[in-house]
């Protein structure tokens, strides 16, 4: 009787769904549409279809004749690409981040700040404008390497802090530390400013989160930690499924939860760190991203990591294209953008996310 229930129960159970060809084909177009988007418009328009050709001239062997001028060749590939291409990676890590967050800790609203990276970044970014400001001397840290520090030490400490009371971490005793150490990073924060008025300016500019670069270099610093975290992200995404149906269950299924959490933790972390360190706070990437893709193809994340990853790299390439032209000679931060874009967002997904499984 009990097997023919099992039984039962296994075969009523839905299968998660894989990632259909048309669906991937749809997250490739996007960020191809995205990029020529972004290349392209701007202060100084460019043809799509020259942007596209010089952008093909890339390709050892290829030569065609683009149409573009020096000028217009010059602002492509010095100013514009770098600047897309790392738009590509913060918007793929804050996405992939996000997704992973929601499945490991079976929370809809959970998101890459969750856990204190954004007030960890903060924090470290603080420190490092206001002793620079207060000294002439060269400091052997940057901003960049001080927001990456500060993250990864506040998911340290949110990791230790979720065990204080024992071993067991469990997903809402985590969301309770993150909460408590992003409340202490943040008033630590907040201190310093207060007594460096002069350094407000400097930080909020990046609190708002920025996609400027003068090259190649924020590209050549977050591609490591991308690769490493979307590797891992991908891996795990059968696991996610299993988690989504509790410990318990998961355990019977042979699966170690607390270690796949971990992991799945420690990578989405690592990813948004970096994201955040030369990108500065972009809030909000990691929940209207998974939440759209979700509510499209279902919660399976044999589908969702993998097309947040396209969908999320699309959607900020797009919404920084937005940031440049939409305030017409004043740039707009991306972080504004993406508030106003995902406030709206987060009350419908609040809304509704009783009846949106994850």
């Amino acid at each position: 009787m009990i097997l023919r229930r099992g039984a039962a129960e296994s075969r009523s159970r839905p299968t998660p769904a894989r990632l259909r060809p048309a669906w991937l084909a749809a997250g490739v177009l996007a960020v191809l549409v995205a990029t020529i988007a972004g290349l392209a418009f701007g202060s100084v328009s460019l043809p799509p279809a020259g942007v596209a050709v010089e952008i093909l001239n890339l390709l050892p062997g290829v030569r065609l004749d683009s149409g573009l001028t020096e000028r217009e060749a010059a602002i492509l590939l010095q100013l514009r690409l770098p600047r897309v291409v790392l738009g590509l990676l913060v918007g793929s890590m804050l996405a992939l981040a996000g997704a992973a967050y929601q499945g490991a800790f079976r929370n809809p609203l959970a998101d890459p700040h969750l856990i204190g990276v954004a007030a960890g970044a903060g924090l470290g970014v603080t420190v490092v404008i206001v002793l620079r400001a207060g000294t002439t001397a060269e400091l052997p840290i940057g901003v960049p390497v001080a927001a990456f520090a500060g993250a990864i030490g506040a998911v340290l400490l949110t990791w230790l802090l979720g065990a204080a009371g024992g071993r067991d971490r469990s997903p809402a005793t985590l969301i309770l530390a993150g909460v408590a150490v992003s409340a202490f990073l943040s008033a630590g924060q907040t201190y310093l400013l207060q007594r460096h008025v002069e350094s407000l300016r400097e930080v909020y500019s990046w609190l708002l989160g920025r996609l400027a670069t003068a090259g190649w270099h924020d590209v050549l610093v977050i591609l490591p930690y991308a690769v490493i975290t979307a590797a891992i992200v991908l891996t795990q995404r059968r696991e996610l499924d299993v988690l989504t149906v509790g410990d318990a269950e998961a355990v019977s299924l042979g699966l170690h939860p607390e270690r796949s959490r971990y992991l799945l933790l420690v990578a989405a972390s690592l990813g948004t760190a970096a994201a955040v360190s030369v990108s500065g706070l972009i809030g909000f990437v990691g929940i209207i991203v998974p939440h759209t893709i979700r509510l499209l193809t279902g919660p399976s994340y044999r589908a969702l990591l993998p097309l947040s990853l396209l969908f999320g790299a699309a959607f900020l390439v797009l919404t920084d294209l937005l940031a440049r032209t939409a305030g017409g000679d004043a740039e707009i931060p991306i972080g504004v953008v993406t508030a106003f874009l995902g406030a709206p967002f987060f009350i419908l997904v609040m809304r509704t996310s009783r009846a949106v499984p994850t």
